[in-house]
């Protein structure tokens, strides 16, 4: 994926724990802790409004877009590709 999620990072500077976070933000553990991984397709703007307003950052310092090359993307076409098979 091209966006990367730098929301560990974030909240490293700001010594903030997954569970702090959470409470504060009001969203799961679970949830957070799979956006705070990269392992979601997709985030609400409300939720990443909460993050950002409670870790007092912009969405640029959680969010980072990463150009894929040339290798890369084809390397994930033929994945798909294989994949359907």
């Amino acid at each position: 994926m091209a966006i990367i999620l730098r929301l560990d990072r974030v909240m490293a500077d700001r010594k903030i724990s997954l569970n702090e976070l959470s409470d504060k933000v009001g969203i799961s553990t679970v949830n957070l802790s799979n956006l705070k991984t990269g392992k979601v397709k997709a985030i609400r703007f409300s939720t990443l409004n909460a993050i950002c307003e409670e870790l007092d950052c912009q969405p640029g310092d959680i969010l980072e877009y990463e150009k894929r090359t040339e290798e890369k993307s084809t390397k994930v076409d033929i994945d798909v590709i294989e994949k359907r098979k």
